[in-house]
């Protein structure tokens, strides 16, 4: 009788991948090496992913949607980005993978739902189109993404950990807060280009002059299959105005 499918075995494969990338980032993961640590073979690896930069995005991929699903609980930019801290010291082997070269293809124009469930949660405060407040979501963004680095890297718990989340929450809230009263017009340096577009999948871009990036079909049995990314696309930008 043909052995029967191990339910747990792209998980596994994946849990792996993450292990060796935060050990030794890309040179540490080779096919071989993550067959080996996921107790499976080098060719059941490849029956899965085309090499190791696919399966490093279906781990990305697995981790946005795990991630935007903390998110969509809560009810307030602040829980969610405290939940977003949370969540990144819960994970921080995934997360630190999530956001290597996050700013360059193919990262860059893979859907990024968490950034736009924040950025929507920051128009309803504000008023106006998401795509208005990208400049402050993305100051948000890195607030949070430095202090979660600060506490991955800082190996910080009790009640450290305890205040830099609170601390990080409320420089949050008193930038927001300024947007308010200025209106969004306080800000320095150039104005936000039109070409710079994030959080859009295809169509972002950090150069106006890049293309439209080709769609890759993964292989059957990859744990990127359209219904995974399909959630990736919610909450879609309901309002485009600049």
């Amino acid at each position: 009788m043909p052995r029967a499918a191990d339910p747990q075995l792209e998980q596994r494969i994946l849990d792996a991948a993450c292990r060796l990338w935060s050990r030794g980032g890309e040179k540490a993961l080779t096919m071989r090496g993550v067959a080996k640590a996921a107790g499976t073979t080098t060719p059941t690896i490849y029956e899965r992913y085309q090499d190791r930069d696919h399966i490093l995005r279906a781990l990305r991929i697995q981790t946005r949607v795990e991630l935007f699903g903390a998110l969509t609980r809560t009810r307030s930019l602040t829980l969610a980005c405290q939940r977003y801290l949370e969540y990144a010291l819960e994970h921080p082997r995934a997360y630190e993978v999530l956001f290597d070269g996050f700013a360059q293809p193919p990262s860059l124009h893979e859907p990024w739902p968490s950034f736009n469930l924040l950025r929507l949660r920051l128009a309803a405060r504000l008023g106006g189109g998401p795509r208005k407040h990208t400049r402050l979501m993305l100051s948000l963004w890195s607030l949070m993404h430095g202090t979660a680095m600060l506490m991955i890297r800082g190996n910080v718990s009790g009640q450290l950990r305890t205040q830099m989340i609170h601390a990080c929450l409320d420089a949050l809230e008193a930038i927001v807060a300024q947007a308010t009263r200025s209106k969004g017009k306080a800000h320095s340096g150039p104005k936000w280009p039109s070409g710079l577009i994030l959080g859009e999948a295809a169509d972002s871009k950090v150069n106006t002059k890049e293309a439209r990036p080709a769609t890759k079909t993964p292989k059957r049995g990859s744990r990127l299959k359209r219904g995974v990314v399909a959630q990736l696309r919610a909450p879609a930008l309901s309002n485009h105005s600049d």
